[in-house]
């Protein structure tokens, strides 16, 4: 009988034990995960009353979407390649609350690259453009008679091509296929990183022919400002490698022009639209050119911030980094320009580990530089992961550029989703949203938003990030002071509507 009761009073002893263990776990993992959910970017972040009302809408149309996806993987667009589910994005009511948001600033994107192809179409319908069509590539040239520039069968002029052909509709459709990577034809995206690089740059050079003339310059930049404007994007820094404009008549100007011009088309933009704060360039220079050739163009840059000051940002190096030079074989010419100018680096934009190409990354931080492009191999690093965060240097992220450019497909797997995680200071930017057919901005937030951060993120992840945009833009105090008020009263407006709107 003692036996009996020892054995019950033991059962009864290791059940009180168990619900104690029990409780204390459910404890000790809640606050493991609201460690995490403070950690992550905007974890930090005290919403107001209206804000709660508003997060309550936007998450509950985003766990249908992420709920769906994960009952049913087939329907996850966003483990496949961006251009079979680009058309599908506006249905969702995720997107459409971002597409409303004010998203602050556009950090990294390329100038040349910004318009989207329905809108660099209508370039085509102004006088005295010349086409060069042959072997399935375009050339097109601006002139008051036919090119002197070689063309492997004959410079003829759009606009009488278009008059006589029997179906305009088709005509235009096939130079729009030009102007952009995007293609319903699955061959046309799937291919090694080299073979998709070339299909980029046959798009950047079709366009050069266009955004080099100057009359077509002036309205190629104030119709893509818009564009940034009607996605709710109040500020922009434009990478460019300001190149010659040219007049019908053949004239060049010199390479100050350029900044001269944009300067003069984003003043002309903001007194059409106040609300809008500006632009500023980043000059840039192929990573493939020669050391002197670079130097000449930090020499340019000097040059123009010396005569626009409020204009320049900085430098930076682009082009296919893997086979570009790297940062270090540069160190004698970009040690020599750190006291002149600002560097904002494109570095790791690989999937390659170990190699120069993502110890670009080393480099661009050793040499200040201010916020680093892509960072897409940072992961893999955790000493200069650290660095970066120490540094406070922002990481732009170009979530749908890195899946059209071959370095991740299912964006659950792009290192984003670990830096939102960890709270790194990052920046969601666009690259070069016309050549793949995406918004200013939106689709990348969205991709981001639902894509690749946590199910959890919400409304403070969002404003976050674009907190961040203003942060580490090359913006002053005073201005980025007043870019906080001009969101904080827009950001207000959203969140009503999106109350009214969507509740």
């Amino acid at each position: 009988m003692a036996v009996i009761i020892a054995s019950v009073l033991f059962l009864l002893s290791a059940h009180d034990v168990t619900a104690k263990s029990a409780a204390d776990y459910a404890m000790e993992r809640a606050n493991l995960l609201a460690e995490e959910s403070e950690l992550q970017v905007g974890g930090n972040i005290r919403l107001t009353d209206e804000e709660n009302k508003a997060n309550d809408i936007l998450m509950r149309y985003k766990h249908d979407e992420v709920d769906d996806s994960f009952n049913n993987p087939n329907h996850f667009n966003f483990s496949r390649h961006y251009f079979t589910y680009k058309n599908d994005i506006i249905d969702s009511k995720v997107y459409q609350i971002i597409r409303r948001m004010p998203k602050g600033a556009a950090l990294h994107v390329h100038s040349s690259l910004i318009l989207s192809a329905d809108r660099m179409l209508e370039l085509t319908y102004l006088d005295h453009l010349y086409a060069c069509f042959a072997d399935g590539d375009l050339k097109l040239h601006f002139s008051e008679r036919v090119p002197q520039q070689p063309c492997t069968f004959k410079w003829q002029l759009i606009s009488e091509l278009r008059n006589n052909t029997e179906n305009i509709q088709a005509f235009d459709d096939n130079l729009k296929s030009h102007f952009t990577m995007y293609s319903d034809k699955e061959k046309d995206y799937e291919g090694d990183i080299n073979y998709v690089w070339k299909r980029f740059e046959k798009v950047v050079n079709v366009i050069k022919g266009l955004v080099e003339y100057r009359p077509a310059a002036e309205k190629f930049l104030y119709e893509a400002l818009k564009e940034f404007y009607e996605d709710n994007v109040m500020y922009v820094e434009l990478r460019s490698g300001l190149k010659a404009l040219y007049e019908l008549n053949g004239t060049r100007h010199d390479k100050v022009y350029m900044p001269r011009l944009y300067h003069r088309v984003a003043k002309q933009f903001k007194e059409d639209y106040p609300d809008f704060v500006g632009i500023k360039l980043i000059v840039t220079k192929q990573r493939s050119a020669g050391i002197d050739q670079i130097r000449n163009t930090i020499n340019l840059a000097r040059i123009v911030k010396q005569e626009l000051p409020e204009m320049v940002a900085g430098f930076d190096l682009v082009g296919q980094e893997d086979l570009g030079k790297p940062l270090i074989d540069l160190l004698p010419v970009l040690s020599d320009a750190m006291e002149d100018l600002n560097f904002y680096f494109h570095g790791g934009e690989t999937n390659w580990f170990g190699t120069v190409s993502d110890e670009n990354l080393v480099d661009a931080i050793l040499l200040g530089s201010k916020r680093i492009g892509h960072g897409y191999a940072l992961i893999k690093h955790p000493s200069l992961m650290a660095a970066v965060r120490n540094r406070d240097i922002a990481i732009e992220v170009n979530v749908v550029s890195n899946v059209v450019l071959s370095l991740v497909c299912d964006v659950r797997n792009h290192p984003l989703a670990t830096y939102l995680a960890l709270g790194m200071p990052v920046v969601l930017s666009s690259d070069d949203p016309g050549a793949w057919g995406a918004d200013p901005l939106s689709t990348d937030y969205y991709i981001a938003f639902v894509g690749v951060a946590s199910k959890k993120a919400d409304l403070r992840m969002l404003k976050q990030l674009v907190i961040n945009s203003i942060r580490y833009s090359s913006l002053d105090n005073k201005n980025k002071l007043d870019m906080y008020r001009l969101l904080h009263r827009k950001w207000n407006v959203f969140i009503e509507d999106v109350i009214r709107i969507f509740g």
